[in-house]
């Protein structure tokens, strides 16, 4: 149970600090990066200022795919591992709502909204996520691959879908998502990164090719060139199948060190605090969360007023209350 839940703070902690990573580096070209920050990010920094998403934001803060995860973490242990969609569509309006009050310009992205405004007006719920291709639902899953056993593919499957098909309801962005939530959820059950990249890809459908290419066109590479190239060649805008494989090569280039992997990941440009959040969620899970600096864990906790501890706790305990 130590092992599981390390691993389950692992994948929350990676999430919240790759994100916080991206946070000042989201949008920005690769140039503007390295111009900035140097070509690799080293650590938290405020957002820049005239930035057209984190200005003046503090060293540390984390974004919309670590707060849109907790909402759905919550949600899940709500509803014992069921995601309820009219409460989700109501949490992600007021999460809206609470950014706009706290002066964010970091909002839904365009699945979602395009999602809820569908809802709002008089679409079915199973309809309203039909054109949802972005990331929105891979960046949030994480917390259903921690309450869910890969030992059961068809229930780690059925949750994904449940807690996407809202905003989501495509079969580039369920592919998406399931990656990232097998591959948690592989990590959380004691797989190493390799074996969890393949559960992934199991059940990737759609993007599963990408995904092999993109750590395949990574494997061998010199951790010097790997920016380069998963910037270049595999792409880091928020369209799913970008993004989802982009994190995976990083994953797979930066095996061993998730706080690395997790800076790599947020150097790259583009939706790169996404990406760095899946990159840090499916690293983390492998690892464990003594594998990122304890400096690191406790910054984006005391920043972000975060406490992982009973979260993963409660959803552990889905995960296993679904075996017993």
């Amino acid at each position: 149970m130590h092992e599981s839940r390390s691993r389950a703070l692992g994948a929350l902690y990676g999430l919240a600090i790759g994100d916080a990573l991206g946070m000042p580096t989201q949008s920005l070209p690769r140039a503007e990066i390295v111009a900035r920050y140097g070509p690799l990010v080293g650590g938290f920094r405020p957002g820049p200022a005239r930035h057209p998403l984190a200005a003046g934001l503090p060293p540390g803060t984390v974004t919309d795919d670590t707060e849109q995860a907790v909402l759905l973490a919550r949600l899940l242990v709500a509803g014992d591992g069921e995601v309820d969609a009219a409460a989700l569509a109501r949490d992600l309006l007021g999460w809206e709502e609470s950014m706009r009050a706290r002066g964010s310009l970091d909002l839904l992205g365009p699945s979602t909204r395009q999602a809820l405004a569908a809802l709002a007006a008089g679409t079915d719920a199973a309809e309203a996520g039909r054109h949802g291709v972005t990331n929105g639902a891979a960046m949030r899953v994480a917390p259903v691959g921690i309450a869910t056993s890969s030992r059961d593919p068809r229930l780690l499957e059925d949750r994904v879908v449940a807690a996407s098909r809202l905003t989501h309801n495509t079969g580039v962005a369920l592919a998406g998502a399931a990656a990232v939530a097998a591959a948690v959820s592989a990590g959380i059950d004691g797989e190493p990164l390799p074996a969890a990249i393949r559960r992934a890809v199991a059940a990737a459908a759609d993007v599963a090719a990408r995904i092999n290419w993109a750590t395949g066109l990574v494997a061998g590479l010199p951790q010097s060139q790997v920016i380069g190239t998963v910037s270049r060649l595999v792409g880091t805008s928020l369209a799913t199948q970008e993004s989802v494989p982009a994190a995976f090569a990083v994953a797979a280039a930066v095996s061993g060190d998730p706080w690395l992997a997790c800076r790599t990941a947020a150097s790259l440009g583009g939706d790169c605090d996404t990406i760095a959040a899946m990159t840090g969620a499916i690293c983390g899970a492998c690892h464990g969360e003594d594998m990122f600096p304890v400096g690191a864990r406790a910054a984006v906790a005391r920043v972000n007023g975060l406490d992982f501890g009973p979260l993963a706790d409660d959803l552990l305990a889905i995960r296993n209350t679904a075996h017993d």
